[in-house]
């Protein structure tokens, strides 16, 4: 089966290279950006701006292959791609949660922003804490080294 996305929009921000960006949006604390939804989709964001934070599912467009297993920024071991937030994924989906400042039409303008700048994006959600906040939850191997995900900054090993 073959699946297909069409771009609803296209995410823009100052980071114009992979190296050096956060690496999560706890670490682009204050950095700002847009999305920019294209006009044939922007029926799509009435009644969105109520909510203080939204989801962006986006194409990692930049990666061009894919790993099972992987080194991720926040540790040295390898470890199986699907308990990581690596980008080289058989599926090179990428989330974040970010803050939305406002809305203009068709752009948002939000905060906490950790994409590369041109990102397509495949989607938005509303954040509902309700729905996606989970109060015991457990972290696994991350539990060792996710101190350190707020100063870290990406690299080129997933290119």
């Amino acid at each position: 089966m073959e699946i297909i996305f069409k771009p609803i929009g296209k995410i823009i921000s100052p980071f114009r290279s992979i190296k050096e960006m956060p690496i999560q949006p706890a670490g682009a604390k204050g950095i700002q950006g847009k999305v920019i939804i294209f006009p044939e989709f922007a029926e799509g964001l009435k009644d969105l701006d109520g909510f203080s934070h939204i989801i962006l599912l986006y194409y990692f467009h930049k990666v061009i292959s894919s790993k099972l297993t992987v080194v991720p920024f926040l540790d040295s071991k390898p470890r199986g791609v699907f308990a990581t937030r690596a980008p080289k994924r058989p599926n090179p989906i990428g989330l974040s949660v970010v803050k939305l400042l406002d809305r203009n039409n068709n752009i948002l303008n939000i905060q906490n922003v950790d994409i590369l700048d041109g990102t397509p994006l495949l989607d938005i959600k509303p954040y509902v804490p309700d729905f996606d906040h989970i109060k015991e939850s457990q972290i696994g191997w991350l539990k060792n080294v996710i101190h350190g995900a707020g100063k870290k900054k990406s690299d080129d090993r997933f290119k």
